[in-house]
């Protein structure tokens, strides 16, 4: 018994195939660098991108889709497809302007993300950073391009000693981050931090017993970079709390 189809086939020639797949991916990527330069705005304003995206979603010629500020996109499909599109264009003489944005917006979302823990723990010499999370995504282990790994560049450069926990990704992360200690669990990586910094939106992150969390760190400071906590919530345990456009005034 054959099931009856449930996607229409589009036939066409080799190149237009080409250019749909990564067209979808660069479109998809555009509609995160938006969300994200939208939350800076919020931010400047002290409006809430959560609750922008989702009333932008509610139109149906939008959609609520990839609409999730935070650190952007990363993984293998997305980079690498935005920067073939473009080069596809430069080769030919355009100039992809829409593209080489999104790319600029979403790089620079890692070190808006180091600047801001920066400024909460009053500079980083010397300070000890958690991650919270190391792979681009929940649900994988697969560091391609994955924020982290800028994260904890950056955050080492700037003289911080840096540790992490990823309940499926450290073993990938080992070869690609030496200089960071990865850690069993999220309690025992965040003992004696200066700041903890949410980079991948794993389940177990949402459900962490924070004031357990709070009595381990040195200072309680969380950067959310995924927007997985109640703002207000957080703020009234006594934690230093910053996320991702979602207004950051007290």
């Amino acid at each position: 018994m054959h099931l009856p189809l449930r996607a229409p086939i589009v036939i066409t020639d080799l190149r237009t195939a080409e250019m749909i797949k990564y067209a979808s991916n660069a479109f998809l990527a555009t509609k995160i660098s938006f969300i994200n330069e939208i939350a800076e705005i919020c931010e400047a304003y002290g409006a809430d991108v959560k609750e922008v995206a989702a009333g932008m979603g509610y139109d149906a010629r939008i959609g609520r889709h990839f609409l999730d500020a935070g650190l952007g996109w990363g993984g293998s499909c997305f980079p690498k497809d935005v920067k073939a599109l473009a080069y596809m264009a430069e080769e030919k003489g355009l100039h992809p302007r829409i593209l080489n944005n999104v790319m600029e917006v979403n790089y620079d979302r890692r070190k808006e993300v180091v600047k801001w823990t920066e400024e909460m723990v009053g500079g980083l010499k010397g300070k000890i950073i958690g991650l919270f999370g190391l792979a681009f995504k929940p649900n994988t282990d697969d560091m391609r391009d994955a924020p982290s790994i800028d994260i904890a560049q950056e955050l080492t450069a700037a003289g911080a000693a840096v540790r992490a926990y990823d309940p499926v990704a450290m073993d990938v992360a080992r070869g690609i981050l030496p200089a960071v200690q990865m850690f069993n669990n999220p309690y025992e990586m965040a003992t004696g931090c200066d700041a903890v910094i949410v980079v991948t939106e794993w389940n177990e992150f949402k459900q962490l017993d924070l004031e357990k969390l709070k009595s381990l760190l040195n200072k309680p400071v969380i950067m959310d970079a995924r927007n997985i906590y109640d703002p207000a919530y957080v703020r009234s345990l006594g934690y230093t709390y910053r996320a991702i456009g979602r207004g950051n005034l007290d």
